[in-house]
């Protein structure tokens, strides 16, 4: 392939394509969006949906036995969970070149997709150790290009201003698979035992083989590129390529210079500092939920602790669809991001080891507000009906008390 970016003029007004629109019939494009939409979404929602259900139901696993059958102490699980990550961010960008480059969208994905499905079925009949850090390690290979590749594939059909509710839906599969995950490691904890398997290898089987049959059929179900769509007429063929050209103003042909110029955009590094900070939190959270509810709660069953893990998932898919649907209607990114960052943050300030300087400060502001409330005469009415000692006697419940600061 010529790598070369074959630069050539787009069909229509010039002055409309400098400015970088055309001008684009807006029901077709909206009836065109909502083909898109039907024909992509479904099927890329449900890769990233067993992509992440695959690579965190560990965390499932762990609580019907994979740590004691597998003779792991809790490091050794750490690391297993953990471990998966180095062969998933080496492969991203590898995978992402291959896609561009040498094989078809459809063909790519496909391929990773019953890759990572074999994998991840044949995770359930592991018996050491060391197979369970195999699998991890090849699991994370394969599946490292799924996400980027969807974006990839994404951009093909959609342009930046349809993206970001795109992207959204990612994320809200990736919540559903929680609450998924929960939900079927619920029902399949019950077949501990069943041909003589433990709940944990029925977990990863079971999660595993769906994923490799939706593989083999995206083959068939994503085109490989708008003008071999093969649910688009020509029409609607031809307006995907003129949103996209009229965006780029060129043809989008690969160009090693395209990778050079994205090395070098500071722009780039602040948004993956930003995302490895967010995938740190999140990762640490869905991998080790149902760990951390059996701790708060350790009388109850790995069934019930299955089942708690589900709401707080629904109420992450309700946020990414809420904040992906604000973000697209007000065309607002930033704003967004710093909000549910900021969020986030408050959250895990409680688990601070040191809670005593906590503490202090949540007093110190709410001591000062309560002086201000006190003197302002907003507590007076504790003291309506009562004799002068029966107000001494409230102690610092007395508004006529003032915190010391």
């Amino acid at each position: 392939m010529d790598e070369k970016r074959i630069s050539r003029p787009v069909t229509g007004d010039k002055t409309a394509l400098e400015s970088g629109s055309l001008e684009i019939d807006k029901v077709a494009e909206r009836n065109l969006v909502r083909k898109l939409d039907i024909h992509i979404i479904p099927v890329v929602m449900l890769l990233y949906l067993l992509s992440f259900l695959d690579r965190v139901n560990i965390g499932n696993a762990r609580l019907y036995g994979l740590q004691e059958d597998l003779k792991m102490d809790s490091q050794q699980y750490q690391i297993a969970v953990s471990i998966l990550f180095v062969t998933y961010i080496l492969s991203e960008l590898p995978s992402n070149l291959v896609l561009k480059k040498y094989v078809s969208p459809s063909r790519w994905i496909a391929f990773i997709t019953t890759s990572w499905g074999i994998i991840a079925t044949l995770t359930g009949v592991c018996q050491s150790y060391g197979g369970l850090i195999a699998c991890r390690l090849l699991l994370g290979a394969v599946e490292g290009g799924l996400f980027p590749g969807c974006a990839i594939y994404l951009t093909l059909y959609y342009t930046k201003h349809d993206l970001a509710l795109r992207i959204g839906y990612l994320f809200v599969s990736a919540a559903l698979a929680g609450a998924c995950g929960g939900l079927l490691a619920y029902g399949i904890g019950y077949m501990d035992g069943i041909a003589g398997l433990r709940g944990w290898r029925w977990i990863m089987i079971l999660e595993g083989l769906p994923t490799f049959v939706l593989g083999v059929a995206s083959w068939w179900l994503l085109a490989d590129s708008p003008e071999t769509a093969y649910y688009l007429n020509a029409e609607e063929k031809a307006l995907v390529v003129r949103r996209r050209e009229a965006q780029l103003g060129v043809s989008d042909v690969f160009d090693w210079k395209d990778v050079r110029k994205g090395l070098k955009d500071w722009k780039i590094y602040v948004f993956s500092a930003g995302q490895f900070c967010q995938d740190t939190m999140l990762y640490g959270y869905s991998t080790f939920l149902p760990t951390i509810i059996k701790a708060i709660r350790p009388q109850s069953s790995s069934a019930i602790v299955q089942v708690l893990t589900i709401p707080c998932y629904a109420l992450g898919a309700i946020t990414y669809m809420a904040a992906a649907r604000y973000s697209d209607w007000k065309q607002i990114r930033g704003p967004i991001v710093l909000l549910f960052g900021a969020i986030s943050v408050l959250g895990f300030i409680p688990q601070a080891k040191d809670r005593v300087i906590l503490l202090y400060t949540a007093m110190y502001f709410y001591f000062a507000r309560e002086n201000k409330q006190r003197a302002a005469g907003k507590r007076d009415e504790l003291m309506a009906g009562l004799s002068e000692d029966e107000v001494l006697a409230l102690g610092d419940e007395n508004p006529r008390f003032v915190f010391s600061k």
